[in-house]
């Protein structure tokens, strides 16, 4: 292992490495499918809920990222708290989100250009689950991948700039939809909750924690962020309370220009609202563009938390130790930023229907890693009193006690049983395929380490603090 990894990010930078992830290309390609599925007052509900859940989950993050502010984020605290195989779970449940999300954007990348560019899908290579997949979008998605790989493996602070100018693309391009619906939006008639109910309320809550899931890329990047501790606590706070509500006030804006039925017949559906409300095909092409910055910015931030992640386990001997490169130029996790972007170049070869596989799979490794993390902030709080928390909960047992109840309840969103489960084999054998990845390669790490051994890392990291 060469080089270090260096502190050069501003509380700037953090802010929209982390809004960036959260409002990236989701709410262009999903807005559609989430009102059709539980009408506007629905889909607004499950987006209050799963913004309660995750903003309590934000809060618990921050403390915990204030008093360890190191690369790695849930695998250091998981780690103090639970010991190496729960470390190992969580860190892997976190990764697995993370590399899903990035999958995602190398599917969404080619379907955004297929909206905008007539004539963009030939070259038909095969049918899954129905739907061909296009040697152009193979093409594309892989290109992609090379290109948002190359940025994060030259340097943060390059990625970090990149991040800003497209995250303020987006916020416009998401408040010009809100302009044209105050001004000329119609409020179709449509049933408040589509005729669906409480299930169809449950069907898109499962789908936000992976349309939240961001906020946690500033823990991963704190051996990298040039701020105070508390600093760092409060900015994950506030980047979940500006994506909440700029996801409600986009729901909201599309169904007061169109129904649930035209927008999810619609390939881009924030587009096609956009297009409806100014009564203009080119500002909803416009829309389209601005969702290709979103695409970016959610690739972008991503990469660069799986990565810090994956080097945290390879750091800990929990991951083959090539994973733990520092690049001696660029300072970057050279390796693991490359694994990130080869498994990202996989995702176009399964088609546009993988994009609502991996939403709902990953969302289940986010929701788990989070569940790890609110035991992880409750023992902790128990064992380690005295432990220098800058950013210190109020009341830390009771957030940590509604953080567990949320947390159980959205991992019970996926099981077999409920309303909004897994569905059987693509997405539960996603699940599993992942789980298989990460046992091959721990036992090709040589296996968890000794519970001395891992506290010998923990203090070794006290150490660099």
């Amino acid at each position: 292992m060469t080089g270090e990894l260096s502190r050069v990010l501003s509380k700037r930078d953090v802010f929209v490495l982390a809004l960036g992830a959260m409002i990236g290309w989701g709410w262009i390609v999903q807005t559609g499918y989430f009102i059709d599925q539980s009408g506007v007052t629905g889909a607004i509900s499950a987006f209050v809920l799963g913004g309660i859940m995750v903003s309590v989950v934000s809060l618990i993050y921050g403390e915990l990222a204030s008093a360890m502010p190191f690369v790695g984020g849930e695998h250091v605290y998981s780690m103090r708290a639970l010991g190496p195989a729960g470390s190992f779970v969580c860190t892997w449940a976190i990764i697995f989100g993370y590399v899903s999300v990035v999958a995602f954007e190398a599917v969404a990348l080619p379907s955004a250009l297929a909206y905008i560019v007539p004539g963009f899908n030939v070259f038909e290579l095969w049918t899954i689950a129905g739907q061909p997949v296009y040697g152009t979008w193979v093409l594309t998605g892989v290109v992609g991948s090379v290109v948002i790989t190359y940025l994060n493996y030259r340097g943060v602070r390059p990625a970090a700039q990149f991040q800003a100018i497209l995250a303020l693309i987006i916020t416009l391009a998401g408040l010009t939809l809100l302009l044209g619906a105050l001004f000329n939006g119609t409020s179709p008639s449509s049933p408040p909750f589509a005729n669906a109910g409480i299930g169809g309320v449950f069907t898109v809550a499962i789908m936000t924690p992976f349309m939240f899931v961001g906020f946690d890329v500033i823990p991963q990047a704190a051996g990298e962020a040039d701020v105070s501790p508390k600093m760092l606590g409060g900015l994950i706070g506030l980047s979940v309370a500006c994506a909440a509500a700029f996801y409600i006030a986009v729901i909201w804006a599309a169904g007061q220009v169109a129904t649930g039925t035209t927008l999810v017949e619609s390939p881009l559906p924030a587009a096609t609202a956009m297009e409806i409300a100014f009564n203009s095909k080119i500002i909803g092409r416009i829309m389209a563009l601005a969702g290709l910055a979103g695409i970016l910015t959610s690739w972008n931030g991503f990469v660069l938390g799986a990565s810090r992640a994956i080097y945290a386990l390879a750091e800990s001997d929990m991951l083959p130790g090539s994973l733990a490169t520092i690049h001696s130029e660029h300072n970057t996790p050279s390796t693991a930023v490359v694994l990130v972007g080869a498994l990202a170049a996989l995702a176009p070869l399964f088609g546009e229907q993988m994009l609502v596989w991996i939403v709902n799979a990953g969302g289940l490794g986010m929701v788990t890693a989070w569940f790890l993390v609110v035991i992880s902030f409750l023992i902790l709080r128990y064992r380690n009193p005295g432990l220098n928390r800058p950013f210190r909960l109020p009341g830390g047992y009771v957030v940590g006690a509604l953080g567990l109840v949320l947390t159980v309840f959205f991992i019970g969103l996926y099981l077999p049983g409920s309303p909004s489960a897994l569905s059987w084999p693509y997405e539960w054998a996603i699940v599993a395929l992942w789980s298989l990845l990460g046992g091959v390669l721990l036992i090709l790490a040589g296996g968890l380490p000794t519970q001395s051994e891992a506290k010998a890392h923990m203090s070794a990291h006290e150490l660099e603090r």
